[in-house]
């Protein structure tokens, strides 16, 4: 049985139609990302799992049971929000279990499950302390802590990441990951961060205009993108995009003399004249050190070093490409090229529809 399972949720403000038939089960365990651009509909789709919103029609099932009109305090989820929602006036220690003494959960019980939290969370030290002597990255923490504690059956996170710098992000994506790992609780969580989504979950949602464009596990979603939209949005340098056409048995690239050759998996797929686009991902590239097939020629005209590796933006004829290449790479600004890669690397698109081939 699914620990949480969503049916053809729809959700309509007025005229607006805001989620258009969302549909996932999730098992017990996974960690679920819904990720997509603001306005995509994923906080509207967890405020109706947490009941801070009511679906227009479709249902939601949490353990076997529909939870639509059911109280949230009764859904058995905790919630963890953007903007940590500590009460200033109460220490950690209070602050971590308020939901149980609201319960009525007896003083040792609520001292020993509060314990705990903090001793996975690391923050035993602040239990003392009121939320304006925590920084921010421990404020998370906390919030963390008062959903811990209530052990539910699903957690939901809207975003908690986003008010913290680029390394508390990164401590904190580490802690999510080892506290799941640890509890193996269902997550449901919102972000529009590809690179949490992708270190994160065990399955991902990309969600454009209210609806699923592809669910699946990080790898089929970056190496398998299932339209142009998720290819472009997954990555960073993003999944590049060459216009071409079919040309007895060749991917012709407009705007240059440069083609490559149509893999054999997608001859039976697309008839000769079809307009293509070629997705290559940007670390799929190297330099080649002689003639090679599948290859481009390239002019460079950016190249930036991030430490890891070597950022190359390329011109071939009208078009550019993005090539994530090893620090040591001889590429220069005005130099010609040639940028080789696997035939397996390439992902073909039709243009007019936006869906893979």
């Amino acid at each position: 049985m699914s620990t949480l399972e969503i049916r053809n949720v729809r959700k309509n403000y007025g005229s607006v139609e805001t989620l258009k038939g969302i549909d996932i089960a999730l098992q017990s365990g996974e960690f679920l990302v819904l990720l997509g651009s603001s306005g995509c509909g994923k906080s509207t789709l967890l405020n109706i799992i947490a009941g801070l919103a009511e679906a227009t029609s479709g249902d939601v099932l949490i353990g076997g049971r529909s939870i639509l009109g059911v109280h949230p305090k009764n859904r058995d989820i905790a919630m963890v929000f953007q903007s940590y929602a500590l009460y200033p006036n109460l220490t950690v220690r209070r602050n971590i279990g308020f939901g149980l003494e609201m319960r009525g959960v007896a003083a040792d019980d609520r001292e020993k499950a509060v314990n705990e939290a903090a001793r996975l969370l690391q923050i035993e030290a602040l239990l003392d302390r009121k939320p304006s002597q925590l920084s921010g990255g421990q404020r998370q923490r906390v919030a963390i802590g008062r959903a811990l504690v209530r052990k539910p059956q699903v957690f939901l996170f809207d975003e908690p990441l986003s008010n913290l710098d680029a390394k508390l992000r990164l401590e904190m994506r580490t802690e999510l990951k080892r506290l799941h790992q640890m509890l193996q609780t269902t997550v449901v969580y919102v972000t529009h961060d590809q690179i949490e989504a992708m270190t994160l979950a065990t399955r991902i949602a990309v969600m454009r205009d209210g609806r699923i464009e592809q669910l699946g596990t990080p790898e089929e979603i970056y190496n398998e993108p299932a339209t142009l939209y998720v290819a472009g949005f997954v990555g960073a340098p993003s999944m590049n995009m060459l216009q071409s056409t079919v040309e007895r048995g060749t991917l012709a690239i407009d705007g240059s003399p440069a083609w490559l050759p149509l893999p054999a998996r997608f001859s039976q797929a697309i008839g000769n004249g079809a307009r293509v686009v070629v997705g290559i991902r940007p670390e799929a590239l190297r330099v080649a050190a002689g003639a090679a097939e599948p290859s481009l020629p390239v002019e460079i005209e950016v190249v930036e070093l991030t430490g890891p590796e070597l950022v190359a933006t390329a011109r071939v004829g009208t078009q550019r490409l993005t090539a994530c290449l090893p620090p040591a790479a001889r590429v220069s600004k005005g130099q010609a090229s040639i940028f080789a890669f696997g035939e397996d690397a390439m992902r073909l698109f039709d243009p007019d529809t936006g869906k893979a081939f």
